[in-house]
């Protein structure tokens, strides 16, 4: 690192082999950036243009590692002419054959400052590295496709510094809304390629990026309520403390902190750490960064979340736990029963109807209150929010929608927990991002119309039948137990409706 290792008020010939010789030798502190790109060339300008518009603290200065991984694009060009155009002392180290994928590369650069265990030769640090060792102060973990909103860094580095127990620092994620396709011109001959950008967008993207915008809200209101603490220290900006990484490396005897252990690197990373340190969230410092723009890919990326979470929570082996593994017990039990729920009070309802056995209570209107009051505080504290999405979530057509959704990756990755064959949730994200897998959204929606129409005809058709007496008789206890556990269900999940709603009401913002 050559371009970035200077030393201030200091000749180049007090650099030698004599310690005593550099002992009024000093380097300002510093916070050293670490970016990850694979093939990054249309987001990495803009990820940069966020660093140079940070004001740093005072005497801290700032340099940046943007790590290009295995590119086949103009990410190490692009990346150099932004620094230089945004005045970033910046490096780019660039990876040949990496299999670890993001975690190697964020290993890369580890080394790059505090050397490789794996290293056959026994190199001996020069003291100018050494001193540029113990001047860095902080390492931002940053994502190349988000942005620092501005003075970010400083309130990361303040939350950092705020006390000597503290291992990592996360700044609060907001999901970018894409303008409106209809903004540009079909005639415009770049129009093809400003969609392919992900800068404009349709509807539907739009409002995927809201619901995801919204569910972030949530998460982060709740880690505020709760003091701070999270369980998760996201890769698309997270301030950590040096000596908080290099005990994970000596604890676990690695070459590096980052593991690909888990499809979840950035909680298996923050479990580590949280072994001696504290973990949490910054009230002010916001960044910026992409969402999911379509059904397809966002399942494809909550698979993968899911699956490492699920992974990190059963499998014995992986070695760590964490404080919040209740927390997070709970919050794939509550999915649990948002699934039971509606997957009992359909079949319920349908038996119900084609006995002629419905009785409707108007008990069941109060989830239903609930849940429309949660969700439109919960639309009104997302950031940067649009009316149109604050109606939404009142009716509830947004939210059921996106639960849903939600709900077929939690089933899809616990049933895939029985299955032997374990999938690379990496490389099914990257190829479904970049449209090199078809989602079968349509086919699935076309095939559960039929399965409806199917049924709704031989209900009718039989109507006679299944609404004689002995029908009727024969499936009453079974209506009566499913009401009874339904209505159980039903109170547990009003009244966790009604505690969110209550710790909501504090000035916490998202």
């Amino acid at each position: 690192m050559e371009n970035l290792l200077r030393m201030d008020n200091v000749s180049t010939s007090s650099f030698g082999t004599n310690v005593t010789g550099v002992r009024n030798t000093y380097m300002k502190p510093r916070i050293v950036a670490f970016i990850p790109a694979h093939n990054e060339e249309k987001s990495i300008r803009d990820c940069l243009a966020g660093l140079g518009d940070q004001s740093l603290p005072k005497d801290v200065e700032l340099d940046v590692v943007v790590i290009a991984d295995n590119c086949t694009d103009r990410t190490e060009e692009v990346a150099l002419e932004a620094g230089e155009e945004y005045g970033l002392k910046l490096k780019v180290l660039t990876t040949k054959n990496n299999k670890q994928r993001k975690v190697g590369a964020l290993n890369s650069a580890w080394k790059s400052i505090y050397g490789d265990p794996l290293d056959l030769y026994d190199k001996k640090l020069t003291v100018f590295q050494e001193y540029y060792q113990h001047s860095v102060k902080a390492i931002l973990g940053m994502d190349a496709d988000s942005r620092l909103a501005p003075d970010a860094l400083s309130q990361l580095w303040e939350g950092l510094m705020s006390s000597r127990n503290i291992g990592g620092v996360m700044a609060k994620y907001t999901m970018r809304m894409p303008k409106k396709k209809s903004l540009i011109s079909k005639d415009d001959v770049h129009y093809e390629e400003k969609i392919a950008t992900g800068e404009y967008g349709g509807p539907i993207s739009r409002w995927w990026t809201h619901q995801q915008k919204q569910d972030m809200a949530s998460w982060l209101l709740d880690l505020q309520y709760r003091g701070g603490s999270t369980y998760v220290l996201g890769g698309q900006a997270t301030l950590f403390r040096p000596e908080a990484l290099q005990d994970i490396v000596d604890e676990n005897k690695l070459d590096g902190p980052w593991q690909d252990d888990s499809d979840v690197e950035d909680m298996l990373l923050t479990w580590q750490i949280q072994k001696k340190w504290k973990t949490l969230i910054s009230p002010t410092a916001r960044c910026f960064v992409d969402a999911m723009r379509s059904y397809h890919t966002f399942r494809q990326q909550r698979n993968k979340w899911q699956s490492g979470t699920v992974e990190l929570l059963t499998n014995s082996d992986i070695g760590v736990k964490s404080k919040h593994r209740g927390k997070i017990w709970r919050s794939q039990l509550k999915s649990c029963i948002d699934l039971s729920v509606r997957g009992l009070f359909i079949s319920l309802l349908a038996a119900a109807l084609a006995t002629d056995q419905f009785y409707w209570s108007w008990i069941w209107i109060t989830p239903v209150i609930l849940a429309s009051i949660l969700n439109t505080i919960l639309a009104i504290k997302t950031p940067m929010h649009r009316t149109i999405d604050v109606v939404l979530a009142t009716l509830l057509i947004s939210p059921e929608i996106y639960l849903w959704a939600n709900l077929i990756t939690f089933t899809n990755v616990w049933l895939g927990k029985l299955s032997a064959n374990k999938k690379d949730g990496w490389a099914i994200q990257y190829n479904a991002e970049r449209g090199q897998t078809r989602s079968k959204l349509t086919e699935g929606i076309i095939a559960i119309l039929l399965i409806i129409l199917l049924v709704a005809y031989l209900c009718f058709d039989h109507r006679a039948f299944l609404t004689s007496e002995p029908v009727q008789q024969a499936l009453k206890p079974y209506l009566q137990m499913g009401w009874m556990v339904l209505t159980y269900l039903t109170i547990y999940s009003s009244i966790a409706m009604a505690y969110q709603i209550w710790t909501l009401r504090g000035r916490h913002t998202a």
